[in-house]
């Protein structure tokens, strides 16, 4: 059923879809009033809803004297570094501080959905990301040993050390063990003679998907956050953020930040094939307002040599894991 709402007398009334999108008497006072769809009007509302309740939130988050620097309830919101652990929090994870995304998003008439839990830091994924994005061409090999095992359906995994030198087989053994440590693997087994590591897999979603791509995003959401705690600079994140277009087109941005509430920054990551995709991300970014130095392109092990070339090609700024800091550090 279709929904009729009258702005003169107030009145709510369902009426057959055939009227939705149109114009018709109000049964209760006579003046014209629209009928909107169902499923419009019901996200309207809910638009309205949340926006209210970040409002409240904020407003309750004040002090009790307001001074002449505070910001406005819609700029409340955003973090600053001093008021976390950025390392180690679930205090990302709220509608707060998603807050300044969604408006930032509703301006510009996008649909936005986050998940929440996706920016919580206070497990472990951050910390392995940062370790395989420190140190990519030597970790590459297990997390690929991993993913592959993990797509065939396989148990296990074995990593060989023997034609390694020793500095580093031993940094591939604590690597192995920290995964280990932290639960990303079942078990972990050294086995000195024949000079291999054994790792029994994890079947958690969670897991596979981190393995299967995630852990970059992870490792870019954390550049960002150490980026806006070195400049002091307030933040709202987010990670795998759904938007939905006026044209239904839909995209998952994978690490999304706006800095003082105005000034966004997207971070697409690959760590797979990406250029039968320039051309969408092109079109997303003229659609979104951001520059192209502002849309990242962050792709895993894409050496120096191409990141230079292709961002010279396109409106998009392309990095590697190891460069996606340096790349931050110079936007402001």
């Amino acid at each position: 059923m279709a929904i009729l709402r009258c702005n003169k007398c107030g009145l709510l009334a369902e009426q057959v879809d055939t009227h939705a999108g149109h114009e018709i008497t109000c049964p209760k006072c006579g003046t014209l009033a629209m009928v909107y769809p169902t499923l419009f009007f019901i996200e309207k509302l809910l638009d309205k809803y949340f926006v209210a309740q970040r409002e409240l939130i904020a407003l309750k988050s004040r002090p009790a004297t307001r001074t002449a620097t505070d910001l406005p309830a819609t700029q409340a919101a955003p973090l600053l570094h001093t008021e976390i652990d950025l390392g180690n929090t679930d205090k990302l994870a709220t509608e707060l501080q998603h807050g300044p995304i969604y408006d930032w998003f509703h301006k510009k008439q996008i649909k936005v959905q986050a998940d929440m839990r996706s920016v919580d830091t206070s497990g472990f994924f951050d910390e392995v990301a940062e370790a395989i994005g420190g140190n990519l061409e030597l970790f590459k090999e297990v997390i690929e040993r991993l993913r592959w095992s993990q797509q065939k359906d396989h148990s296990s995994a074995t990593i060989r050390l023997d034609k390694r030198s020793p500095e580093e087989a031993k940094a591939l053994s604590s690597f192995c063990q920290q995964l280990y440590d932290f639960s990303f693997v079942a078990k972990c087994f050294h086995n000195k003679p024949e000079n291999n590591i054994r790792l029994i897999l994890q079947t958690a979603p969670a897991i596979r998907r981190f393995f299967d791509g995630e852990w970059l995003e992870w490792h870019a959401l954390m550049c960002c956050l150490r980026y806006a705690k070195e400049r002091n600079r307030r933040f709202s994140c987010a990670r795998g953020l759904e938007i939905s277009l006026a044209n239904d087109d839909r995209y998952e941005l994978d690490v999304f930040m706006l800095i003082d509430g105005n000034t966004p920054i997207c971070i697409e990551c690959k760590s797979g094939e990406f250029r039968q995709n320039i051309d969408r991300y092109l079109a997303l970014r003229k659609r979104l307002g951001i520059s192209g130095k502002n849309f990242v392109m962050c792709v895993a092990g894409l050496s120096d040599e191409n990141t230079k070339a292709f961002s010279a090609m396109y409106d998009l700024a392309f990095v590697n894991e190891r460069g996606l800091a340096e790349h931050l550090g110079r936007l402001f």
